[in-house]
């Protein structure tokens, strides 16, 4: 658990398994409640984390993008 904002990051588990169990049931109105409420506190909980020094997915993503397009350019000219 993230030691940033445990207090958030325990609800969130609580949430999450709230609407596991109601998804099974068949209560909508209910699970689109809990599906707000955890979607509210996951923007939280992702404003209040650390920004990391390497990059993830999506900048190699990014990266590799950046890379064809200037291979398809020098190409093309």
């Amino acid at each position: 658990m993230t030691t940033v904002a445990p207090g958030l990051a325990a609800t969130a588990l609580k949430l999450a398994r709230a609407l596991d169990q109601i998804a099974d049931g068949d209560s909508p109105t209910a699970q689109a409640h809990v599906a707000d409420k955890l979607h509210a506190l996951m923007i939280r909980l992702r404003g209040l984390a650390p920004v990391q020094e390497k990059g993830d997915s999506v900048d190699e993503f990014t990266r590799e993008r950046e890379r064809r397009r200037s291979e398809l350019f020098k190409q093309s000219g």
